[in-house]
């Protein structure tokens, strides 16, 4: 049975990331409140986990899930090639709804679904996200909606979707918005804009005036 806590509620709060932090580890699905839409997570480094995420989303690995992390400094373990624009954008944007492709380090035992060698990171601007991936470490973490369906913006409306495939619901009340994050590829000579979302090419080029954007 899935259990679901309040966390602007302080004793529930403490307990609900109690909660979510052990089922992580268990290899199973925790739902978070993100900075954009709420997403539904798994401990990154489990392929089984990973797994289970993906098949509670209706999805298969040709759609690989992103990663989440809690500080830049995470980055060191993550990435390789990672050029001095990217730490950029790092430094510019990061909490926040800005999402690089990155290539990771091939040492790296994970299965994120097909990446060809790359990764999707992101530090999200929200407390309890925040918290979470601190305690935890680097999870796979995808909108918490069938895919196919909106994204959810509320901790009820992703539970009416996923419903007991979660172990642990964290309720943080409904998200700033359903804007996605904006996407940049590091990887090449130069930065590319893959999906315009809450930070625009405009701003992302005050950063890295020569930002490509994808056709």
């Amino acid at each position: 049975m899935a259990r679901r806590y309040d966390t602007n509620d302080a004793t529930d709060r403490v307990t609900g990331l109690r909660e979510a932090a052990s089922a992580v580890r268990r290899g199973e699905l925790v739902v978070l409140p993100t900075d954009t839409v709420y997403g539904v997570g798994a401990d990154a480094f489990s392929p089984e986990a990973v797994g289970d995420l993906l098949t509670a989303k209706g999805r298969g690995p040709n759609m690989p899930s992103p990663v989440l992390i809690g500080s830049p400094n995470t980055l060191h373990g993550l990435v390789t090639d990672f050029p001095e624009t990217a730490w950029d954008l790092v430094d510019a944007f990061w909490p926040g709804a800005l999402t690089l492709v990155a290539r990771h380090q091939p040492s790296l035992q994970w299965n994120l679904g097909d990446t060809r060698g790359t990764v999707a990171v992101r530090m999200p601007l929200h407390p309890v996200a925040i918290e979470l991936l601190t305690e935890v470490g680097p999870m796979a973490v995808s909108s918490a909606n069938l895919t196919g369906h909106p994204s959810p913006e509320t901790c009820e409306a992703a539970r009416n979707m996923l419903g007991d495939a979660i172990s642990v619901y964290l309720d943080g009340g409904p998200t700033p918005g359903i804007v996605p994050s904006s996407i940049v590829d590091v990887t090449g000579s130069v930065p590319v804009l893959l999906r315009a979302g809450a930070v625009d090419a405009d701003e992302l080029r005050k950063v890295v005036p020569d930002l490509e954007v994808a056709s």
